[in-house]
């Protein structure tokens, strides 16, 4: 079990990742938190701040009580804000925002209101993964990243379809027309930007009825939701977006369908079923096997996320689609080949190298 304390490496590390955001010494940095948000996380950010000569303003609020059928996790929504209006006004204000919730604010309702500033200053804000600061250490982000996620992302923007197979069986249609494309690389340092640390993925939020097929979890593929590796097979039937069968006869299957059914019997729709997400990683740095270094309490899953040549499968909100849920899958799988308009992104799980 790693110790969290006050380390010097991982000072530096969040002082070059402010850096990569620009923190210049007249700005003031808001540090939102909660009380179950990682300490030393919020410690080391404050430390950061003030050692490039910013200032440093933390707001904490507590962590609401949990409303739901089952404890929420990998959401990006969080919901510790509860819309507090002196709370998003404080945090409109301040040039640069490092987002220490439990959750991250990444999908959460407060966002868009923070980021549309106020007194002439434009927020950025930056997420900092509830990780051990061992892993934000080694996944620190990289500047040439930014090139590669953008222009991975300007060829999302411009498909029309992204098909995705492997050889356990995965076979997805999934159409990019409305789509809505975002991208991550680990640092934000323009007004209106948003990151999280760690970083370096693509990904589409893909209009209602756009995705269709089988999608299949293999064995050493990742349910970041529960933190685990799968042992069985998974099979997922989707048409128009929703899943409709979860087929498979080990824990894995029975522990995802129980959740998908809490969300349903809770919320009276099958929206926690549906695509919220897809796309691809991007970070060289980041490890498909980080989890098994770590305890569940140490490990939050956002490298996980962003590993280089994993296809990302996400399913919960989706407010493009006009889909609204708690219930969110992050379902990262290897051995995938992802093409967009017939042209390869990932070969077999290994990242093509593609001209901009």
């Amino acid at each position: 079990m790693l110790i969290e304390q006050i380390e010097h490496r991982w000072l530096a590390a969040f002082r070059r990742t402010l850096e990569l955001c620009a923190l210049q010494g007249a700005e003031v940095v808001g540090i939102v938190t909660e009380s179950q948000s990682r300490p030393v996380n919020v410690a080391l950010a404050e430390l950061a701040v003030q050692s490039l000569g910013a200032t440093p303003v933390r707001i904490q609020v507590p962590t609401p009580a949990l409303g739901a059928p089952a404890p929420v996790r990998s959401t990006g929504a969080s919901d510790a804000l509860q819309g507090l209006a002196p709370v998003v006004a404080a945090l409109s204000r301040c040039h640069l925002v490092l987002d220490c919730t439990v959750e991250g604010l990444l999908h959460a309702p407060e966002l868009p209101l923070i980021l549309r500033g106020a007194d002439g200053i434009v927020p950025r804000m930056l997420m900092v993964s509830n990780e051990h600061p061992e892993i934000l250490e080694r996944c620190q982000p990289d500047p040439a990243l930014e090139g590669t996620v953008r222009a991975a992302m300007k060829r999302l923007r411009g498909a029309r379809e992204m098909r995705v197979h492997s050889p356990a069986g995965t076979e997805l249609r999934i159409g990019l027309a409305d789509a809505r494309v975002g991208g991550v690389w680990g640092f934000c340092n323009k007004p209106g930007q948003v990151s999280h640390w760690p970083g370096g993925l693509c990904l589409a939020f893909p209009a209602s009825r756009q995705v269709n097929g089988t999608l299949v979890l293999a064995p050493g593929d990742v349910n970041l939701t529960f933190k685990t590796y799968l042992r069985d097979t998974v099979v997922c039937h989707i048409e128009d977006d929703y899943i409709v069968g979860v087929e498979g006869q080990g824990v894995d299957a029975d522990m995802m369908r129980g959740y998908y059914q809490a969300w349903a019997d809770r919320e009276g729709t099958r929206d926690a079923y549906a695509v919220s997400h897809v796309g691809w990683g991007l970070n060289r740095l980041a490890r498909w096997d980080a989890m098994t270094f770590y305890d569940k309490r140490d490990c939050n899953g956002t490298e996980l996320r962003a590993f280089a040549g994993n296809f990302l499968f996400s399913t919960g909100a989706n407010e493009v689609a006009g889909r609204h849920t708690l219930g969110h899958f992050d379902l990262p799988l290897r051995n995938c080949t992802v093409s967009l308009d017939g042209r390869n992104e990932v070969e077999a799980g290994t990242l093509v190298e593609v001209a901009a």
